[in-house]
């Protein structure tokens, strides 16, 4: 039996071919594949503009600093994400001041922010677990009662919407990833949605060493810069990968739809809300019932793996890890961030996968759920 892992990305021949193409022209770094790949996330995002860099860490950094946070200032986010989203805070001198999860959404918890905020927040950066979006109608309601920006970690949100509005296509800053794992993917890169025109010129100098060069030769550096350009070989298969987004995201639908129908509710297990209109379904995760299980979470996912099925863990609670220790956090501070981090498997979801992969799954949960239920003595 082949291995089933929890993702895999879609690549088509002509994609394959326009890598092909790229290598052969001789260009293979920044070049005209990133400008024609920039120009059509913008116009996927309708027309705003849209520019990339060498990861979805990369962008949300540069919107922190395209807002001008640094030392002393603090930013309200998640602990229930990928580290990154607190890491970059940290990266300007900045403070992340973490707010609980919504056990259901499973993303920040909206009525929890407005006693976190200080005189010292100057921003929320709101993450879409899984894909699926944190109330923008509230969102940006707390935030422009407060004079907050609004930097969206939307890392896992390409193909999402809310109420019928693409994510990306309104708001205030909002970064992508198109890591590996992602919805489309151009193998590392991200890309950050800005307000206007008038943002691009700081964004590029960020993502180039600071250096603004001009018609004669010469070129200056007035601000300091990283090295996080988008190479012309990832534009080109995030050019690919672009065109087929909507179908990428219409079939992930479908296999959750058969996820939430074939799942055994008798196992104890929580699962995604069934949102079908918004959310890409990036990934399919469920808790396990621990508290019932004579196994850990790690022996379910190794027994799983004997099975050929793999499972992720997306993610521990971020403010549990030594670094943020080191800040003053502790276990206990978000009680729910943490027993959901515990409990988290992401299942195999990803758009070649057909529904009897989604049979052998359920399958196999059920078979080891079954098999090693809790006995007290």
């Amino acid at each position: 039996m082949d291995f089933l892992p929890f993702t895999r990305p879609t690549l088509d021949e002509e994609t394959i071919q326009s890598v092909a193409d790229v290598l052969r022209s001789g260009w293979i770094t920044s070049g005209p594949q990133v400008k024609a790949f920039e120009a059509a996330l913008s116009d996927y995002f309708g027309g705003r503009p849209v520019r990339t860099m060498s990861s979805g860490t990369a962008t949300l950094e540069a919107a922190l600093r395209l807002c001008g946070i640094g030392a002393g200032d603090e930013v309200i986010t998640t602990p229930l994400t990928w580290v990154a989203t607190a890491n970059v805070v940290l990266a300007v001198g900045a403070k992340p001041v973490f707010v609980d999860v919504d056990p259901a959404t499973r993303n920040i918890d909206l009525d929890l922010i407005e006693a976190a905020i200080t005189p010292r927040t100057r921003a929320i950066i709101p993450v879409d677990l899984a894909g699926l979006p944190v109330n923008r109608d509230r969102l940006y309601e707390i935030a422009n009662q407060h004079g907050l920006r609004v930097i969206e970690d939307a890392a896992q949100s390409m193909g999402a919407s809310w109420n019928g509005k693409k994510i990306g296509s309104f708001g205030d800053l909002i970064s992508i990833s198109f890591h590996a794992n992602k919805n489309m993917t151009t193998g590392e890169g991200g890309c950050l949605v800005l307000n206007d025109e008038s943002q691009i010129p700081l964004f590029e100098k960020l993502r180039l060493q600071g250096v603004t060069r001009f018609a004669d030769g010469t070129m200056d550096v007035d601000v300091l810069g990283g090295k996080s350009n988008l190479t012309d070989i990832a534009a080109a298969i995030g050019l690919g990968q672009l065109k087929r987004i909507d179908e990428f995201t219409l079939r992930r639908r479908e296999l959750a739809r058969h996820y939430l129908a074939r799942f055994d509710r008798a196992l104890g297990c929580e699962l995604p809300l069934d949102n079908f209109s918004d959310s890409n379904w990036h990934m399919f995760q469920i808790l396990l019932p621990l508290e019932r299980l004579s196994i850990t979470r790690g022996d379910f996912i190794a027994r799983m793996r004997e099975r050929e099925i793999g499972v992720g863990v997306h993610y521990p609670a971020l403010h549990l890890f030594t670094l943020y220790r080191g800040l003053g956090y502790r276990e206990g501070d978000f009680p729910q961030a943490e027993r959901i981090g515990r409990e988290i498997v992401t299942l195999p979801l990803f758009p070649a996968m057909t529904f009897a992969d989604v049979d052998r799954v359920c399958s196999a949960t059920a078979e080891i759920i079954k098999e090693f239920p809790r006995i007290d003595r």
